[in-house]
C-alpha cells in the first residue's frame, strides 16, 4: 500500500518510520522545499500532491501546526484523498476507543476505554489519554502528556511536553499549554497557560 506524506520535517519522518513498520510503502513525501527526510526524497509540493491525491492508498498530513494541519487535511479530502490513520505498533488503543481519520499515534502512546480522538490529532510519544476523554479535531498532545479520565479538549489545542491534566477538566479551542504544565482548572478557549498549577500567561 502506497502512502503519501505531506510535511517533510522530523515529525513526517517519525510517521514514515511507524508507517513502514506497519507495511506501508512511503512512496511520496511532499513539502514546500526540495531535499530529503532521512532516507526519503521530497518529490513535490503540496499542490502537486493535491493533484495526485487519488493515486495513493493513503495520505496523511504531517504538519505540527494544528490549524495548518486541519486546513490541509480538509484540502486533501476535498481532492479525493484516502486519508490514512497511522497507529504505531507499540501504541496501546482500547477496542472501545474511537480514533478519527488522519490521526497519528506515536510509539508508546496509550488511549483507554471510551476515549474519543477526533480527526487530524497527534498523540505523541508516550502520551496517555485515559477513559472517557474527548480530544477535539487537530489537537497535539506532545510527548509525555497525560490526560486523566473524562478530560474534554477543544479543537486545535496544543499541550506541551510533560503536561498533566486532572480528571474532569474542560480545555477550550486553540489553547496552548507550556512544557510541564499541570492543569487543575478548566481553561477557556484561546488562552496560553504555563506553570504548576497552570495559569494564563500574562501578556506585556
Amino acid at each position: 500500500m502506497r502512502l503519501a506524506i505531506f510535511g517533510a520535517g522530523g515529525h513526517g519522518g517519525v510517521i514514515a518510520d511507524s508507517a513502514e513498520s506497519l507495511g506501508w510503502n512511503v512512496s511520496f513525501f511532499s513539502d514546500g522545499h526540495s531535499g530529503r527526510v532521512g532516507e526519503w526524497e521530497i518529490l513535490g509540493s503540496g499542490a502537486l500532491l493535491l493533484e495526485r491525491a487519488r493515486e495513493f492508498e493513503g495520505v496523511i498530513v504531517a504538519i505540527g501546526a494544528n490549524a495548518a494541519r486541519l486546513d490541509w487535511l480538509n484540502r486533501m479530502q476535498t481532492a479525493g484523498a484516502r486519508i490514512a490513520t497511522i497507529i504505531d505498533r507499540t501504541a496501546i488503543v482500547s477496542s472501545r476507543a474511537s480514533i478519527g481519520e488522519g490521526c497519528f499515534l506515536a510509539p508508546g502512546s496509550i488511549v483507554n476505554r471510551a476515549a474519543v480522538i477526533e480527526r487530524g490529532c497527534i498523540i505523541n510519544t508516550g502520551a496517555t489519554v485515559d477513559h472517557d476523554c474527548h480530544v477535539g479535531e487537530a489537537c497535539h498532545l506532545s510527548p509525555g502528556v497525560h490526560l486523566s479520565g473524562t478530560v474534554c479538549i477543544g479543537r486545535t489545542s496544543w499541550l506541551g511536553t510533560g503536561t498533566s491534566v486532572r480528571n474532569n477538566i474542560v480545555i477550550g479551542d486553540a489553547v496552548v499549554a507550556g512544557v510541564g504544565s499541570v492543569i487543575v482548572n478548566d481553561i477557556a478557549s484561546g488562552l496560553t497557560v504555563v506553570g504548576v498549577p497552570a495559569r494564563p500567561l500574562e501578556r506585556s
